[in-house]
């Protein structure tokens, strides 16, 4: 595996783009996608429509981090809790 910058093209509410990605990041959020029976594609229409002004990658990247550390289990003593990121209200799995 490669940690090097991945660079795809996907589709956003009709308009093509780009998103570059360390191959991890593009590993893990394959792995979410599939868990929730979504496509990457939709998953990441979804990270798009909410991320303000953010840049897409890095909105990315948050999103992957946070979905991670909800997995990883209960936070070490003294630490921030972390909480997994939740479907939202009325969406469906595709």
């Amino acid at each position: 595996m490669s940690d090097g910058i991945v660079k795809r093209s996907v589709s956003i509410a009709g308009h093509r783009t780009s998103v570059s990605l360390e191959a991890p990041f593009w590993e893990a959020l394959r792995a979410i996608a599939a868990s929730r029976a979504r496509s990457v594609q939709s998953l990441i229409g979804e990270i798009d429509a909410g991320r303000g002004g953010q840049n897409l990658s890095s909105a990315i990247r948050v999103f992957v981090l946070r979905s991670v550390q909800g997995v990883v289990g209960a936070p070490a003593e003294g630490s921030p809790a972390r909480t997994a990121v939740p479907e939202p209200p009325g969406r469906t799995p595709i």
